[in-house]
């Protein structure tokens, strides 16, 4: 049975290592190199805001390359529950080559067992190799990466560590399972993707941020927090508050941000979104006619120590860049479970159901 099964998977195992092979080879060669950069850049800061235009044009060198990278891990194990899972036994059922085999010794626990053990544990190599080569290439930018795209960042992080095996693993039993109950290739492969891009996107929005409780903190405003201050003619200052970062945690997920004044109120004067959408734009009243926050003054920091003397401050709620590999460990163990639970389900349906 295990022959068999190799024979039939052995095209598609062949093209993945090739693929995976070249992924490789390129980061290995590229790896070391962007270590050395980074660390020479690192070196030559001589102040906070020196090391934060170095992080801007390092990363901005490398950004289509980090996004790719980013994105081949993220596609992988859907692809897995497309063309390795959803056809597996859907392609049996269609030519009816599952009851020659069922007819001899073999059971059909056993037959459905070595299917699911030596196609599921390649997938899971696949998308693990894949992942934490991914990691140990893309760390100098996680470092150096905008608050967006940071390593803790809903995109960013689904692609680094172990969570891809969690996700290959769920995506192949899932394009199984479905196969099963639909019988046909073309719609399981069609509904495997549907439901596991809907779980993909429910985990981060829904579940991810209340892995661990989050910390919630109260910032001075800063370069870090801060995209920049406007003063229009007759008007109050207007602060473009960052709702992606805050100062002192490098990384962190930000799940919420408001400005907040001395005595703790939330600041809703000039609300409204500008420039990118992690930007809120709020109006304090301080005078923009004279004094620090003059138009020809706004580019010192002078501005900006007046604000926070009056008082203003950020208040967000965020998860740590610290929690990384909890989170890592907790949610594949999720869809380790999950995957567990579709196995088993498959298991019945085979013996119940299936003819």
């Amino acid at each position: 049975m295990i022959w068999l099964t190799w024979r039939q998977f052995r095209g598609s195992a062949a093209m993945t290592a090739a693929v995976l092979a070249l992924l490789l080879a390129v980061l290995a060669l590229t790896g070391p190199d962007l270590a050395s950069d980074y660390a020479a850049g690192i070196a030559g800061c001589t102040a906070d805001d020196t090391c934060l235009d170095f992080f801007d044009r390092f990363f901005g060198a490398h950004d289509i390359t980090f996004l790719a990278l980013t994105l081949v891990v993220l596609l992988l194990p859907a692809l897995v529950g497309l063309f390795w899972g959803a056809p597996l036994v859907t392609r049996e059922l269609e030519a009816g080559t599952h009851l020659l085999v069922w007819n001899q010794s073999v059971t059909r626990g056993r037959w459905l067992a070595v299917k699911l053990g030596l196609v599921g544990l390649a997938a899971m190599a696949a998308a693990g190799v894949c992942g934490l080569a991914v990691t140990w290439w893309s760390a100098p930018l996680d470092r150096s990466a905008v608050p967006e795209l940071a390593q803790m960042a809903p995109l960013v992080f689904g692609a680094r560590g172990i969570a891809p095996m969690g996700y290959a693993a769920f995506a192949f039993v899932l394009g199984v399972t479905v196969g099963m109950l639909v019988r046909r290739t073309l719609p399981a492969m069609a509904l495997t993707l549907a439901v596991f891009v809907a779980i993909q996107l429910a985990v981060p929005l829904l579940v991810r941020p209340h892995l661990m409780p989050p910390v919630t903190g109260t910032f001075e405003i800063s370069r870090e927090n801060m995209d920049g201050l406007g003063a229009p003619q007759g008007g109050s200052l207007q602060i473009f508050l960052r709702t992606s970062a805050v100062p002192g945690h490098a990384g962190a997920w930000v799940l919420s941000s408001r400005l907040v004044d001395t005595s703790g109120r939330t600041v809703s004067g000039g609300d409204g979104r500008s420039g990118p959408s992690s930007t809120i734009v709020r109006a304090v009243p301080i005078s923009t006619t004279s004094g620090p926050c003059s138009p020809q003054e706004l580019s010192s920091g002078g501005c900006i120590s007046e604000i926070n003397r009056l008082g203003y401050r950020q208040r967000a709620s965020y998860q740590p860049l610290e929690r990384f590999w909890p989170f890592q460990w907790i949610e594949t163990g999720i869809y380790a479970l999950l995957t567990l639970g579709l196995t088993w389900s498959s298991f019945w349906w085979i013996r119940r159901r299936l003819t």
